[in-house]
């Protein structure tokens, strides 16, 4: 990877050179080869973004302390922005380290860019310390939870649902057959629904009315191609007294809360494994500060 710091250099430097003017300058616009191929020696290292075989982005990775990661020089070039870029490069970044066992991880915002500050907000992140220029944000990452069979999927959907109450937002991703919508079914078993779960996806969404509990509002949003569309739900009506789950949810879903529980669900690589590694995000107030990734963690029995 330290040979690669050249490249790397070139990514940085196109992206941050596109950006607003601050006083002082990013440090990155200062970079050298030399520094980025120093910031590669393990344990640090990089990850970098494509989009239909173009390198289009990049970011940094250290270790200030023992199970602390950091994010340095997250970066897209201005033809590839707005594409997900940075969120798919820092997901997948987050997991990585999740899986290494790190359970915080954090970046400098400067102080001169309140929107990319805000940015991170979206994303999780929290102001944890003040830095020269900026402020150090943190957030938690989810611990891998390794669920071998579609029957382990529903039953941690019942767990899951323990920690559930009205007024949740619970966006679901995965790939086709990942297990979203037995995941959503062990929900609605935790929550005593009634009536089936299944995929709602030609009908877009289903009210399961809650016999002692709150309603469980089922969605489908994978025939969904605009934030407009899905405002046509009309889901508002009833979110503030429901439990909500959007599958194929990310970068829809988000409108309906500020706080919401991400669920992202990844297939093995091996056709012939039916395991998949589920991750648990919570972002915004409902969740920060919550230790429910570590108590459904250690219920799972993953230690």
């Amino acid at each position: 990877m330290p040979d690669d710091a050249e490249m790397l250099l070139d990514l940085i430097q196109q992206a941050f050179y596109a950006r607003m003017p601050i006083d002082p300058p990013a440090e990155a616009l200062s970079d050298t080869e030399v520094l980025i191929r120093a910031r590669l020696e393990p344990p640090g290292f990089g990850v970098v973004a494509s989009v239909n075989g173009d390198d289009v982005g990049c970011l940094l990775v250290s270790y200030p302390e023992p199970g602390t990661a950091m994010l340095h020089r997250v970066s897209v070039l201005p033809g590839a922005r707005r594409l997900g870029v940075a969120t798919a490069m820092i997901r997948d970044t987050a997991y990585l380290l999740a899986d290494q066992g790190i359970r915080k991880l954090q970046l400098l915002a400067r102080s001169e860019l309140p929107l990319v500050q805000r940015w991170w907000e979206s994303y999780g992140f929290t102001p944890y310390d003040t830095a020269p220029h900026g402020v150090i944000m943190r957030i938690d990452l989810p611990h891998p939870i390794h669920v071998p069979t579609a029957k382990a999927m529903e039953l941690l959907g019942v767990r899951l649902a323990r920690l559930l109450r009205p007024g949740d937002l619970v966006v679901l991703s995965g790939q086709l057959g990942a297990g979203k919508t037995t995941l959503t079914q062990g929900l609605g078993l935790g929550l005593g629904v009634q009536g089936q779960v299944i995929s709602p996806t030609f009908v877009l969404s289903r009210i399961h009315p809650g016999q002692d509990g709150p309603d469980l509002v089922h969605v489908d949003a994978y025939r969904i191609a605009s934030p407009t569309e899905f405002d046509d739900l009309d889901l508002e009506a009833t979110a503030a007294t429901a439990v909500t789950v959007v599958e194929w949810g990310a970068g829809l879903a988000e409108q309906l809360s500020d706080s919401r529980l991400e669920v992202d669900i990844l297939m093995s690589s091996d056709p012939d494994d039916q395991t998949r590694t589920v991750y648990l995000n919570g972002v915004g107030e409902r969740w920060q500060g919550s230790d429910f990734g570590e108590a459904l963690f250690q219920e799972w029995g993953n230690v």
